[in-house]
């Protein structure tokens, strides 16, 4: 499978989970005309695994987008430093939304799947002092919503209600749902 993205997280979730993964990403203009954050996600989310598909018309290829989302805003990766402090205040103490759209591609079977997954994350109240200790690893700087649950920024949440995975960057129990619906087999997974 050919994972149309160059996010380490997500070639590690599905290599975890048994695919032999190939990176293979395009340079596509992550912007769409669609009105509601899901269907931006899922549109963005399909122009990249039509690129990559083009490409290679015989393998599977998989794409995703997520966002983290607060007051219906899209929080995006901070800029600098200060940007992460002032998300993670506003973050402190509440509830947001990560969404994550994915497509499955495959041009030559005429396979062309989108789905996505919502999971709600709950942060701590979090004091200034953990904000900046959060800030100074620089584990914030390359993340939607400037926290990473996967790593040091685990502190910083107190429960979730959904998939973890998706939190990370890929949907992983609903996309092999998916797999199931579209009549694959988990014992061919390696062979997709």
């Amino acid at each position: 499978m050919i994972l149309a993205s160059k996010s380490p997280r997500r070639r590690e979730i599905l290599s975890q989970f048994g695919f032999d993964i190939e990176i293979d990403s395009v340079d596509v203009e992550e912007v769409s005309d669609e009105k509601e954050v899901v269907d931006q996600l899922m549109d963005i989310s399909r122009k990249k695994s039509q690129e990559v598909a083009k490409r290679n018309p015989d393998k599977y290829v998989v794409s995703a987008d997520t966002a983290v989302i607060i007051d219906g805003r899209v929080l995006g990766k901070p800029g600098d430093e200060e940007e992460a402090k002032r998300t993670l205040r506003e973050l402190s103490g509440r509830a947001h939304e990560v969404i994550t759209a994915y497509t499955l591609f495959n041009l030559s079977k005429e396979v062309m799947h989108s789905h996505y997954d919502t999971t709600m994350v709950y942060f701590k109240e979090l004091s200034d002092e953990e904000i900046e200790w959060y800030v100074a690893t620089g584990e914030p700087m390359d993340k939607a919503g400037s926290y990473g649950i996967q790593g040091k920024g685990t502190i910083l949440v107190d429960k979730i209600e959904g998939d973890f995975y998706n939190v990370m960057g890929f949907p992983l129990s609903k996309f092999y749902d998916d797999l199931k619906s579209l009549g694959m087999d988990i014992s061919n997974i390696r062979m997709m």
